[in-house]
């Protein structure tokens, strides 16, 4: 057998380690929602849209209609080696306004209080139904006819 080197144990060591180092979670944030010292100066039935802009910011999105709700999301992804990313926090501050677009709630939400919604969903059928590829191939051998070949 070999001999065990001081060398070859520190090159061990910096792989070891460099493996381990690769398996660390890193995270990700996204989005910005307000703290709460700045929505603490906002007042309920006096405030309107241009006043919460200047206080808070434009939010992250608003309503579907001109003049809607506005809405400032953030999220925290996890990332752990190979496996899929996970979001471990979400954080969704709703602002509504009334028709004159004057505050009328302020809500916020987090992750536990929701579920996964599609937005959009696009799926294309295939024409092939529990069928192998050579089956749909010998499949086909006795409905091609003489007018087929021309």
């Amino acid at each position: 057998m070999g001999t065990f080197t001081p060398l070859s144990a520190a090159g061990l060591a910096l792989i070891l380690s460099l493996g381990l180092a690769g398996c660390s979670p890193t995270f990700r944030n996204h989005g910005y929602v307000p703290p709460e010292e700045d929505l603490a100066e906002l007042v309920v039935g006096i405030d309107t849209r241009g006043t919460v802009e200047d206080l808070v910011g434009p939010p992250t999105s608003g309503g579907v209609l001109e003049g809607g709700d506005y809405f400032y999301v953030r999220s925290r992804v996890r990332t752990f080696g190979p496996r899929r990313p996970q979001v471990v926090e979400r954080q969704v501050l709703a602002i509504t306004f009334d028709q004159d677009g004057v505050l009328q709630n302020i809500e916020r939400f987090g992750l536990e209080d929701g579920r996964v919604v599609a937005l959009s969903r696009r799926v294309t059928t295939s024409g092939v139904r529990d069928t192998t590829f050579l089956r749909q191939l010998l499949g086909n051998i006795g409905r091609i006819g003489p007018e087929g070949v021309l």
